[in-house]
C-alpha cells in the first residue's frame, strides 16, 4: 500500500491547507493523477497519486498539514479495508521515499502524539494558541482528529480535568468569548505569509516620494490602440503594460532601486535583470505575481502576460516560480477606483515599490492656460539604507517622463 503524503516542495514552505480534494473517497485513480490542491503560504501546489490504485481520504478538506503529513492512502480493496483500523498492512514507500520503514497505522499516530509530546504535535494555529492562553503543555493533550490531530474540545476537555486557578479564568473567559457576538476567523496560509512579509517589510526604515503626472498623451494612446489590440491579437490593453515599460526604463537609469539589502553584510544587491512583481487581487488575499524579464517583452506581451497571471491568481492555479524573485513591486490601487495618494508598504526584500492610483479628470496648465487634463498620482516608497530623498526624486522624475511621452514604448 502506498502512502500520500504532503511532500517538500522547497521555498521554506513547513505546512499547507488542504483546499480541494479533487477525488472522492473509494475512486480508482492512476499514477501521476493530481487527487488533491494544498495552499501554501506562496502558492496552490497539486498532489499527485504516487501509484495506481484505491484511495483511502484521511485528512478533510480545509484542514492543516504539515510536510511528510499523511494525507491518503493507496492501494487494493482489502488492503485499503483495513487501513487505519491497527491492523500489520504493509505499506509502500513513496517514489521520492525508497528506504523509509512501514508507517505507523492513525491509530498507532494517535499514541505517539502523546508519548512524544510537541515533537509529533498535530494541531491548528488557533488551537496551539488557546493551548498557550490556558497554559497547557500542547504536547500532554491526545488529539481526537485524523491521525491524532488535536482540536479546540481537546484543549478545552484537558483544560477542565485538572485545571489551576489562572486556567479557570482562562477556560470562563475562553466560553465566554464562544458566547458572544464575536467571529475568530483563522489566516489563510497567503494572509500568513503576507503578515510575515509585512513585519519584515516594517523593519525597513522607509520614505516616500509624490508626483503627479500629466496623463493626456497616455490616456489618449491606451484609447486609441486598446480597440486593435483586442480585435488583431485578442489583447485587453490597459495602462499597466505602460506602467511597467515606464519603471524599468526609469530602473535602468537607476540601478539602486532595482534592488534588494543584505542586512548581515551590509551590501546592495543590484539585480541585472528586471522581474517586476505586480500585486494581484485573489479570493485568499493579496499575491504578487512576476513578470519575469519585463524589459525584454513589448507593451503587448506584457498586456498578455499580465492577464494571464491575474487569471491564474484569481482561481489559485499559481505557481511558485510565477510569484518568486522580484526585483522591483509596483501595486496598481487605481485599477480598483480608489485612492488619490497611496503609501504602500515595500515587498521585503526589494528595495522599493512603486504606487499608482486612479487617473483623474484636473486641471493642467498648458502653456500658462488653465485647461482640463488627465492627471495619475504616483508614490515611491524605498528603503531609507539603500537610497535617499534625492534618488527617489531622480528616479520618480524620470518614471514621470517617460509617462508622459509613452509614444516611445514598443507597442509589439
Amino acid at each position: 500500500m502506498e502512502i500520500i503524503k504532503f511532500v517538500d516542495i522547497g521555498e521554506g514552505i513547513t505546512e499547507g491547507r488542504i483546499q480541494k480534494w479533487l477525488v472522492k473517497d473509494g475512486d480508482t485513480v492512476k499514477e501521476d493523477q493530481a487527487v488533491a490542491q494544498v495552499e501554501t503560504d506562496k502558492a496552490v501546489a497539486s498532489i499527485p497519486a504516487p501509484a495506481s490504485g484505491i484511495i483511502k481520504i484521511v485528512a478533510k478538506e480545509g484542514s492543516d498539514i504539515k510536510v511528510g503529513g499523511v494525507m491518503a492512502y493507496l492501494g487494493s480493496k482489502d488492503e485499503i479495508s483495513k487501513a487505519g483500523t491497527g491492523e500489520d498492512v504493509p505499506l509502500a514507500n513513496a517514489k521520492s521515499d525508497k528506504t523509509i520503514k512501514p508507517q505507523q497505522s492513525p491509530v498507532q499516530n494517535k499514541q505517539a502524539v502523546s508519548e512524544d509530546h510537541d515533537k509529533r504535535v498535530i494541531a491548528p494555529p488557533s488551537v496551539r494558541h488557546m493551548a498557550e492562553e490556558l497554559g497547557i503543555d500542547i504536547g500532554n493533550v491526545k488529539g481526537s482528529g485524523p491521525n491524532g490531530r488535536i482540536t479546540l474540545d481537546d484543549v478545552k476537555n484537558y483544560s477542565t480535568k485538572k485545571p489551576t486557578d489562572s486556567q479557570k479564568g482562562a477556560v470562563a473567559a475562553a466560553s465566554s468569548a464562544d458566547n458572544a457576538d464575536i467571529e475568530r476567523l483563522p489566516l489563510s496560509p497567503t494572509r500568513k505569509a503576507m503578515a510575515k512579509n509585512m513585519e519584515l517589510s516594517w523593519q525597513m526604515p522607509t520614505a516616500s516620494h509624490i508626483d503627479l503626472i500629466n496623463a493626456n498623451a497616455l490616456f489618449g494612446v491606451v484609447q486609441k490602440e486598446k480597440e486593435k489590440t483586442l480585435k488583431r491579437l485578442n489583447v485587453k490593453l490597459s495602462y499597466l503594460p505602460f506602467i511597467i515599460k515606464a519603471a524599468v526604463e526609469a530602473l535602468k537609469e537607476n540601478p539602486n532601486f532595482n534592488a534588494s539589502y543584505d542586512r548581515e553584510k551590509q551590501e546592495i544587491i543590484v539585480k541585472k535583470h528586471y522581474n517586476i512583481g505586480i500585486a494581484a487581487e485573489a479570493p485568499d488575499g493579496l499575491k504578487v505575481v512576476v513578470i519575469k524579464d519585463s524589459d525584454k517583452k513589448s507593451i503587448v506581451e506584457l498586456a498578455k502576460e499580465l492577464d494571464e497571471l491575474h487569471k491564474k491568481a484569481l482561481d489559485r492555479t499559481i505557481s511558485l516560480s510565477e510569484m518568486k524573485d522580484s526585483s522591483f513591486t509596483i501595486t496598481n490601487v487605481g485599477s480598483l477606483g480608489g485612492g488619490f495618494i497611496a503609501i504602500p508598504v515595500i515587498n521585503y526584500p526589494d528595495v522599493a515599490i512603486l504606487g499608482i492610483t486612479l487617473i483623474r479628470d484636473m486641471p493642467v496648465v498648458d502653456e500658462d492656460k488653465i485647461v482640463p487634463g488627465k492627471v495619475l498620482p504616483f508614490t515611491v516608497t524605498f528603503d531609507h539604507r539603500v537610497v535617499d530623498g534625492a534618488e527617489a526624486v531622480k528616479f520618480g522624475n524620470a518614471f514621470k517622463s517617460y509617462m508622459e511621452d509613452p509614444e516611445f514604448l514598443d507597442m509589439l
